[in-house]
């Protein structure tokens, strides 16, 4: 009777375990085994979005007013294709190797069947970025378990023009550095997907349902493509052959709109081959033109001496007369010669670049009102470029200030600038005054078509139209009959100002033996075109910047006018 009792037990236990099992099968978990049911015959696959183009302008007609408007490309997405490999799924992992390796040598087999023996659901791709061709030799070994991916990859079709600009895509499709990490949101799109079913080779038979990809928008900068090209091989060639420079930048814009024609900088790099560029050299992924400070030298002459006539405290005719050093705070200055100019006009002093007569009129600004022009010029502060990695440069809180830091301001040391904001500067002065905010993106292009137009943008008026009116004459006599002549282009006016800036020591001080060649001007200077500036770090063979940087600046301007078509001024 107890064995009775106790096999009725445990026919009832197990009774109510496998009742129990059934209800969490085929109840509690229904959901989650009709999941992997499913997942035998269903696929989910994304469809990449196409990432938006970058374009420079190209410009063909007869004068520059009237060209019509043409695109180039900079960065574009093209389709590739990535051969993937489900080992889990390899039937022959030594056949399958060895077809593979047919179609690229470059592969080594026995680590290809090492992989393909592993059982894995996952690799990473064994060949990225093939042309169609290519692609359509792996699809027709009908190999089970390898894929053959579609991708859109970013191309760069002129190598390492522009690339600190532009910056560059990463293989997970995130932009880096440039305009691509900038607009990355606007670029990068939305990537779509399709569920099909799937036979038992894994391959599509039939598509269930799609959700298209949205591809990104499409910028087009002022960016002049016939321009960023020359400008790159004029400093290239100054850098490299004449000067044996560490390096250099150049930057034109419009003074007019802020809109830049050309931001060009020494040493670059191909954003083709980003990953190519081993770590210790990847501050070249920075763009000098906006992420690096220089202390600009006697080109800051042509701004001291713009808020002096601004501010009523002298005019192109006020006169002194000038030793060959002054003493501030216990510091001796001298003249760039350690020269006496004697009896000067303040025209005279910019020609000649007069240290000392410099420290006079920033005396008659005063500390508020040296620190005033400096701010009202964009000085200590970012520009608003749409590049990410600008940075602000280096003005002294005015409350810190001394008499020494208002003389050495006075021509350029103790102040630190981008090439950017040195340009943007000098470029209100051709401008009546007024300050534009510089800018890549002119208009952006949704995948709709519609477009949208970025409007120039003025920042404020940074010195009085007369100010901006005087020290444009003399600037121009500054090339005419300064130490910018090789600046000058024949038949037009150019203002502009040289620099030759010390660079400073770390220990203190300044290097005796090195220096940077500076130029910056517009022209031409009664209805400015162009406002441009140069910089050379450390051009050997040469002591001043008209020997260096005013004859590169001269080069370029007289190609941009020719380019452009403009009629003779003179």
């Amino acid at each position: 009777m107890d064995r009775i009792r106790i096999l009725s037990v445990l026919v009832t236990v197990a009774g109510v375990i496998l009742v129990g099992r059934y209800l969490q099968k085929s109840v509690f978990e229904h959901s989650t085994y009709r999941a992997l049911a499913t997942k035998q015959y269903l696929e989910e696959r994304n469809i990449p979005a196409r990432r938006g183009t970058i374009y420079a302008q190209d410009k063909e007609g007869e004068t520059f007013a009237d060209k019509t408007l043409a695109y180039y490309p900079l960065a574009l997405d093209t389709l590739k294709y990535s051969v993937w490999v489900v080992p889990k799924n390899v039937q022959n992992p030594d056949e399958a190797a060895k077809k593979i390796k047919e179609i690229f040598p470059e592969l080594d087999e026995l680590a290809l069947v090492g992989d393909f023996k592993t059982g894995k659901l996952y690799l990473p791709p064994i060949v990225r970025r093939v042309d169609k061709t290519v692609a359509e030799r792996v699809t027709k070994l009908e190999l089970r378990g390898v894929l053959v991916v579609p991708e859109h990859v970013r191309l760069y079709p002129e190598g390492a023009l522009a690339s600190q600009m532009l910056g560059f895509v990463d293989r997970e499709g995130a932009g880096q550095y440039g305009l691509e990490e900038q607009y990355q949101n606007l670029l990068v799109g939305q990537a779509g997907k399709i569920t099909g079913e799937k036979d038992t080779r894994g391959r599509f038979i039939a598509t269930l349902s799609s959700e298209d990809s949205r591809d990104g928008a499409s910028v087009v900068l002022s960016i002049d493509h016939a321009v960023q090209f020359m400008v790159e091989q004029k400093l290239k060639e100054a850098v490299e052959e004449k000067f044996d420079a560490k390096g250099g930048s150049v930057v034109v814009l419009n003074p007019k709109t802020g809109g830049i024609l050309a931001m060009a900088s020494m040493p670059t790099f191909d954003p083709n081959k980003y990953n190519e560029v081993p770590t210790e050299g990847q501050k070249v992924f920075l763009n000098p033109a906006v992420s690096s400070i220089y202390e600009p030298g006697s080109v800051m002459k042509a701004v001291v001496m713009a808020g002096a006539l601004s501010e009523g405290k002298v005019t192109p005719e006020t006169e002194g007369t000038f030793s060959n050093m002054t003493v501030v705070d216990g510091y001796e200055i001298h003249t760039a010669e350690d020269k006496a100019f004697g009896k000067e006009n303040m025209t005279q002093v910019l020609e000649n670049s007069d240290n000392v007569a410099m420290v006079w009129v920033a005396d008659q600004l005063g500390n508020d009102l040296m620190y005033k022009n400096f701010s009202q010029f964009g000085f200590g502060e970012k520009t608003g470029i749409d590049l990410r990695s600008e940075i602000s440069g280096t003005l002294p809180a005015l409350k810190n200030w001394r008499p020494i830091h208002r003389a050495t301001t006075a021509f350029g040391q103790g102040i630190a600038v981008t090439p950017l904001q040195m340009v943007s500067a000098i470029g209100a002065l051709g401008n009546k005054g007024k300050l534009m905010q510089p800018h890549l993106v002119e208009k952006i292009i949704y995948p709709d078509g519609r477009e949208e137009t970025i409007a120039p943008k003025e920042v404020r008026q940074a010195v009085s139209e007369q100010a901006a009116a005087d020290v444009t004459k003399m600037l121009i006599s500054v090339v005419d009959n300064g130490h910018g002549k090789r600046a000058g282009v024949p038949g037009f006016y150019v203002a502009g100002k040289t620099g030759t800036a010390q660079i400073p020591n770390p220990a203190g001080g300044y290097y005796e033996d090195r220096h940077i060649g500076g130029f910056a001007g517009y022209f031409p200077a009664n209805d400015p075109q162009f406002a441009m500036v140069v910089k050379l770090d450390e051009p050997q063979g040469v002591k001043f910047a008209e020997s260096s940087a005013a004859p590169l600046f001269g080069e370029i301007a007289a190609w941009l006018v020719n380019y452009v078509s403009l009629k003779p001024e003179r």
